[in-house]
């Protein structure tokens, strides 16, 4: 088990430094275990808030330690497990199709530059488009559930066939039913500040993927780990990324995939996969960023990590914060880099049957941990709606419409 820092009046930054570490370790725990979300530790960490030791903003600081570190490596087991057989990698996801063609080691290094050029731009970006969405805002927020519908209508609209068009609308019409029923529930789990979120999301998108990579073929020989993306196209895709997490850093409702996915057109043509790659990574990190920003000058909480820093008051110090991100984003990378490689070759040659129902276990642990009996309901429910994108054949991010009912009645 982690031991939290001793805290002393006079030792705060050393104090808030050891809280971020364990941010650290949770994130690195979260990312590398697939369907476990940084989201779950903060509401843990938010829910303890008033027997730990330590200022509130060492509590935020691990916190956003660790969610900024599970998003570089939330890459890692989405690349190991699931891959499918090569006779389906025609409709897997991008970074599936560099696994089987021997390019993991490369995908891994990909995505951890992508996340770390995003904070780059999104800190130096963040002051003024944090001044430029302010300067909206009153009449963003008027407009939102247009500006949503218009989101959604993008998504739709960029599947490829009409087919698949007509699934995603199928497809975000039972995402939003889906909240309503299910968001203004107050379950009582065992977790103070815990609620259906968090069995919401881990039966949307951990159950379905843990589903698929039953079937998974593990994990075949890769290569050297030689970038072939030139360095203004990795930085090109990047800032790209960067900008869709602004986009969801500011934009209740929409998610980092979502996000991706509307600054698509950005990314150069022949990077293919790898430029998918990179701007989604970027975008996952970049998010929260922005999203930390969003926090501070509106008050309004965008990402799981950020409602549980909302919720404990540890939302203080902003330039604490953003060092505790600078840090969190370098041990990231460290992490991708020297972890990836091992995951890869150990965790893909394990009985992926074993792995996935263990895991699933662990999940439902938590979705009744964070909401009790009805958390358990919650998670099967949801985990039968996330199955319905890849049995329609279309993008799991029209599931984020979950999210809908609560953003217009706000």
């Amino acid at each position: 088990m982690l031991a939290l820092p001793a805290v002393g009046a006079e030792s705060l930054p050393v104090t808030t430094l050891g809280y971020a570490l364990v941010g650290v370790a949770l994130g690195t725990c979260s990312g590398l275990t697939p369907g476990l979300h940084a989201n779950n530790f903060a509401l843990l960490l938010a829910s303890a808030v008033s027997v730990l030791p330590g200022p509130t903003v060492a509590l935020g600081a691990a916190m956003l330690a660790a969610g900024v570190v599970h998003t570089f490596l939330d890459v890692v087991p989405a690349l190991t497990l699931g891959v499918p057989d090569p006779a389906t990698a025609a409709v897997t996801l991008p970074g599936h199709r560099l696994v089987l063609d021997g390019r993991g080691r490369e995908a891994l290094r990909l995505s951890a530059l992508g996340s770390g050029l995003a904070v780059v731009v999104a800190l130096l970006a963040a002051v003024p488009v944090t001044r430029a969405v302010e300067a909206v805002y009153p009449t963003l927020r008027s407009h939102l559930p247009v500006l949503l519908g218009v989101v959604g209508v993008v998504l739709v609209v960029t599947e490829p066939t009409w087919r698949r068009r007509g699934a995603a609308v199928v497809v975000l019409a039972v995402a939003v039913g889906l909240g309503w029923l299910v968001l203004d529930l107050d379950p009582t789990g065992l977790v103070a500040t815990g609620g259906v979120l968090a069995p919401l999301f881990a039966g949307l998108f951990g159950a379905p993927v843990l589903v698929e990579a039953l079937d998974g073929e593990g994990v075949p020989p890769q290569a050297e780990p030689t970038l072939t993306l030139d360095r203004r196209t990795v930085l090109g895709t990047a800032s790209a990324g960067a900008g869709a997490g602004a986009l969801v850093g500011y934009l209740p409702g929409v998610s980092a995939a979502v996000g991706t996915v509307l600054v698509l057109p950005a990314v150069p043509g022949d990077s293919g996969a790898r430029g998918f790659l990179v701007a989604s990574s970027g975008a996952n990190t970049a998010n929260t960023v922005f999203a930390l920003f969003a926090l501070v000058t509106f008050g309004t909480p965008r990402t799981g990590v950020m409602v549980a820093m909302d919720r404990a008051g540890t939302v203080a110090a902003t330039g604490v914060l953003v060092a505790t991100a600078c840090l969190a984003a370098a041990a990231g990378f460290v992490l991708v880099v020297s972890v990836g490689d091992a995951y890869l070759r150990v965790i893909g040659r394990l009985d992926h049957t074993r792995v996935s129902l263990a895991t699933g276990a662990l999940l439902l642990v938590l979705a009744y941990l964070f909401a009790g009996s009805l958390g358990l309901a919650v998670f099967a429910l949801a985990a039968v709606v996330g199955l319905l994108p890849p049995l329609l054949c279309v993008r799991r991010v029209h599931l984020m419409a979950v999210l809908v009912p609560a953003v217009v009645s706000a």
